[in-house]
């Protein structure tokens, strides 16, 4: 992936953009308070997306490897986003009771946002786990 450092960093800054507008109508969401945690996940993620671009030439791993890394990483930082955005708009309260005191959606709404940060959970732990392999002193 001979791109890969440029594209992470181009997508960190991208999910920061995200971010910083969640926060602008994050008030106007179901539930603000989830909003406010879907700006922080834009932010945050857009942070790790750039540094993770800065380096991304220090992991050496296969391209096989490489690359799904790089997938599970930009998957995970863009779901957390969007899922956390989809609980705010919805209003779910089942995987975040503290963020979404006493509210709960539709049973179909929970179950996707369940699902939802199921996915991100395992995507970005197996990346942390390929990147942290890729890391290791050889």
């Amino acid at each position: 992936m001979e791109n890969a450092r440029r594209r992470l960093i181009w997508h960190g800054v991208f999910l920061f953009l995200l971010g910083l507008v969640t926060g602008l109508v994050g008030e106007h969401f179901t539930n603000p308070r989830m909003g406010l945690s879907a700006h922080l996940e834009g932010v945050l993620n857009g942070i790790l997306l750039v540094a993770l671009g800065s380096v991304w030439q220090e992991v050496h791993l296969s391209s096989r490897l490489g690359a799904a890394a790089f997938w599970l990483t930009l998957f995970g930082a863009y779901a957390n986003w969007c899922v956390t955005t989809l609980a705010a708009v919805f209003g779910t309260g089942s995987v975040t009771p503290i963020a979404a005191v006493g509210r709960s959606a539709q049973p179909w709404q929970e179950v996707l946002v369940s699902v939802g940060f199921l996915g991100v959970a395992l995507s970005i732990m197996a990346a942390a786990v390929l990147i942290l392999l890729g890391l290791r002193s050889e």
